[in-house]
């Protein structure tokens, strides 16, 4: 017998290692690794997204006093990327003031994030699309958002209240407008503030100012298309975007707000739901994408399709655009019930032929900026022109894909030009569609 032990004595150590690799803890065996962070901060809400090798595992929970949320990584290594995220966040951060990070426990990354007041968290995980691998995103969004585009619409209202005599209330847009109808009622009417001196009290007073909603493509954690050297889609889009508010801004009678205002990322339905709560007049959605061959060149605009696309090209340019929310980051959990009841069928209203209306006269425009990929209006099922009471159009300034329109939508003076074609195809859509424009103004008898 105790031959036989001594034959299988080294089989004791053997099991001994065994067993104590069994009870290692996970963490100590392989820790996941964070490949890269990324932060977004915006005033509707600021955005940390964590790339890793595998999925994350994570807890999320909140502190008071002073306001805190934490999020414990479990099998994480404190990798210089976790310590650069700190590093990112600064004081232009209207949600977060501070972020902490280092190994609470064994196992256990803590990440900290001081509040400068009560926020509402959004924390999920995505699936690799792209070039991108397994992410954790947290959204930090304020407990009581305010639309900050609707207040400032709002305050053009109260500011800038219109008198106009006419009986068909006909907003004046632009005495240079091509296509304007003099009217002789309404020659001598002030274009703001007080009745004209005839005495005659006008028969309608128009309360809100026509609001055009601008909407910048892509953003933030999408960046959209990108051209040979680097010009990023989201960053042309917001540049042109802004030209044309400011363009707009300066017409009597008209005020343009932005969907997005910096380097953030908005899901397609929320662009939408933005549009709605405005109560913009119209929606104008620009992007600058990319195809599938270098040669292709050219602007166009898109209106709705219902039953499909006009050509190949329009059905992979949706097709991608529809997949921003994949890039991007959405979180399923949440569904917009408001946005479900709205989207009725397009066909019952008349949105789509003012939309058409719209991209024609636009399309007009840029024929003057550049040569248009398709000499007509195309449609397609971009999900973004789904406002069923909004005429909605998309414009694609040019293909980023193609080197030389690359080298134009990176030029200042060229944004510029463009931005100036769609502001002037807006006025003569409101030129020769002046019924459109008042069944959307809040007029008081």
């Amino acid at each position: 017998m105790s031959e036989s032990i001594a034959r299988y004595h080294w089989l004791i150590p053997l099991r001994h290692a065994v067993t104590a690799l069994c009870l290692t803890p996970l963490w100590a065996m392989a820790a996941n690794t964070i490949n890269d962070v990324r932060y977004w901060p915006a005033n509707d809400y600021s955005r940390l997204t964590l790339e890793s090798a595998a999925p994350l595992h994570y807890k999320l929970f909140t502190l008071s006093n002073p306001e805190r949320l934490v999020i414990d990584l479990e099998d994480v290594d404190n990798t210089p990327a976790m310590q650069d995220l700190t590093s990112k966040i600064g004081t232009n951060d209207p949600w977060i003031a501070k972020l902490r990070a280092g190994i609470n426990r064994p196992g256990v990354l803590r990440l900290v994030l001081d509040l400068r007041g009560e926020v509402k968290p959004s924390v999920f995980t995505l699936k690799p699309v792209g070039n991108y691998g397994n992410r954790l995103v947290l959204d930090v969004y304020p407990a009581k958002p305010a639309d900050a585009a609707a207040a400032s619409v709002k305050s053009g209202e109260n500011s800038d209240k219109l008198n106009l005599a006419q009986s068909d209330a006909q907003p004046r847009i632009d005495d240079n407008m091509p296509g304007k109808v003099n009217d002789p009622a309404t020659d001598d009417m002030p274009t703001t503030g007080k009745p004209a001196k005839s005495g005659k009290k006008p028969a309608f007073e128009v309360t809100r100012l026509i609001t055009v909603a601008i909407d910048a493509g892509h953003g933030g954690e999408d960046p959209g298309a990108h051209g040979a050297d680097g010009t990023l889609e989201k960053n042309v889009t917001l540049a042109v975007a802004k030209r044309v508010k400011a363009k707009i801004d300066n017409i009597e009678n008209m005020r343009a707000v932005l969907t997005r205002d910096s380097d953030y990322f908005i899901p397609l339905a929320e662009r939408v739901n933005k549009a709605r709560r405005l109560n913009a007049d119209l929606f104008v959605s620009i992007h600058a994408d990319a195809f599938v061959r270098p040669d292709a060149r050219g602007s166009s605009v898109f209106t709705l399709s219902e039953h499909g696309a006009t050509s190949a090209a329009a059905r992979w340019l949706a097709k991608s655009e529809n997949d921003a929310d994949l890039v991007g980051g959405v979180n399923v959990g949440v569904k917009d019930k408001n946005l479900a009841k709205t989207l009725i069928d397009l066909s019952q209203t008349a949105t789509n032929n003012d939309s058409r209306r719209l991209a024609s006269s636009v399309l007009t425009q840029l024929s003057e900026v550049n040569r248009l990929h398709k000499g007509e209006v195309e449609q397609a099922g971009f999900a973004v022109l789904k406002a069923p009471d909004i005429p909605s159009i998309l414009v694609e300034t040019a293909f980023i894909s193609n080197p030389e329109e690359e080298k134009r939508l990176a030029d200042n003076a060229y944004q510029d030009k463009l931005a100036t074609a769609i502001v002037d195809g807006i006025k003569r859509y409101f030129a020769s569609n002046p019924a459109t424009a008042r069944s959307k103004l809040a007029i008081r008898e």
